[in-house]
């Protein structure tokens, strides 16, 4: 077995591609307390508990099924902090923790193991659902989402349609168009059999299951619908099970704040070319921010940077026009309030501009990451841009303007070096990179 790598150690090690594990935190509690590294028997064990208690497999049995969780049942997979025997969500100080993980029990991968909403809101979230069944405080979270008029409005469609998530609280779900929700299902990876429009092939627990995943967290069915592989700027997806995705990770976007001028140049110049290519691509969809932070952009060993969090991506079809969401109180119900208050209220398609990616990036995180970096007077030319780009009082063609002059700037201050692989040799040989 070869030697389990600390974060830092394991940032090292390029032939081992990252994962992060996004797990949302449970109303359960397991104990994390340390011990000597675990043999492999007890590894085995660890494995089935996590699967009983921290992922709450036992409360929502809706949620077995998946790729991952195939293997992980059949114990092709581990899991493994290298330092207790039980593995637990991370402190309540903490947002995630790392961890090793394993399906061939000779190379281990390190892993980050991340709430995928606070543990406040998920006990919240588990209060709402027994509660909605005038149920105790604890009860079978499948039985009563299975009961309730929306699902079982989907256990009859044959195609999921705009009245089918309607109500829902996801930013992607705010406005859907019909081609939009038709690559949903096409492309669920979670069923066999993917790649129809229709949802004959889905079961019950894979309609609950897909229902559940757009209610609480949009991220996942993003990660699949519009893949890395296919240019988008997205970690990859690697499969699901119980509360927890697993995917590609980065290094999120502040840990970079201290780089070195030429470094911090090249990740504003990609940061400003990723909202680009959301606000202008081949597939004519606006996908825009509702809030930003450093934490929602990462970059993998290579220097490329993506984005690591799409929880706040919302996306409008441009090509077929989307279906503004209804505001009747009817829409609302106990998935419209699984982690957010059940009267909040997204704003409308129509008012989104189309500077708002721009503005909310220039103000909230590029700050951060260009200030101070450069000599007088390129310092000053840059701070000038961004004061404009970062100004939502301007009309969308002068942000839009200065976000391109400030590209225009951070381009020559880059350089071409190792340190940015994604790029390197290429970049020696043609101005492109």
């Amino acid at each position: 077995m070869e030697p389990r790598l600390g974060p830092k150690a394991a940032a090292l090690h390029l032939g081992w591609p990252f994962l992060l594990l996004w797990v949302s935190g449970l109303s359960c509690s397991v104990s994390s307390s340390a011990s000597p590294s675990p043999s492999p028997v007890s590894r085995v064990r660890t494995s089935y508990n996590l699967g009983r208690t921290f992922l709450g497999l036992d409360k929502c049995n809706a949620c077995i099924g998946t790729s991952i969780c195939k293997k992980f049942f059949k114990e092709e997979i581990r899991f493994d902090n290298g330092l207790a025997l039980n593995l637990g969500p991370p402190p309540d100080n903490l947002p995630s923790y790392s961890a090793n993980y394993s399906d061939d029990f000779k190379t281990w991968r390190p892993v980050e193991i991340s709430r995928l909403v606070s543990k406040q809101q998920n006990k919240i979230s588990d209060r709402r659902i027994c509660a909605s069944a005038a149920a105790p405080k604890t009860c079978s979270i499948e039985r009563v989402l299975r009961k309730t008029g929306r699902f079982q409005k989907w256990l009859q469609a044959k195609r999921l349609t705009p009245d089918l998530v309607r109500g829902l609280s996801s930013p992607l779900l705010r406005c859907p168009s019909q081609r939009l929700l038709d690559r949903v299902v096409r492309r669920y990876a979670e069923v066999a059999d993917a790649g129809s429009i229709f949802m004959d092939h889905f079961t019950d627990r894979d309609k609950l299951r897909l229902l559940y995943t757009l209610a609480v967290n949009t991220h996942p069915v993003l990660l699949q619908i519009f893949p890395g592989a296919e240019g988008w700027p997205l970690p990859k997806y690697l499969g699901s099970c119980g509360r927890f995705l697993v995917s590609t990770s980065t290094s999120p976007l502040q840990e970079f704040y201290d780089a070195p001028p030429d470094q911090a140049a090249d990740l504003a110049y990609q940061l400003l070319g990723v909202l680009e290519s959301l606000r202008s691509n081949d597939l004519n969809y606006f996908f825009y921010f509702t809030h930003v932070d450093a934490g929602m952009f990462g970059i993998f060993n290579n220097g490329h940077l993506f984005i690591r969090d799409t929880s706040a991506l919302g996306v409008i079809d441009r090509q077929e026009g989307s279906q503004a969401a209804s505001r009747a109180g009817d829409d609302k119900d106990i998935f419209s309030c699984l982690v957010s208050g059940c009267q909040t209220e997204l704003p409308s398609c129509d008012t989104i501009p189309e500077k708002q990616n721009l503005v909310l990036v220039c103000s909230q995180v590029l700050p951060l990451l260009l200030q101070a970096k450069f000599p007088s007077p390129m310092q000053e030319e840059i701070d000038a841009e961004l004061t404009r780009c970062a100004d939502r009082t301007r009309p969308d063609p002068e942000v839009l303007g200065a976000a391109s002059r400030l590209k225009d700037i951070l381009r020559p201050l880059r350089t071409c070096d190792p340190r940015f692989a994604y790029r390197y040799p290429d970049c020696k040989y043609n101005d492109k990179f």
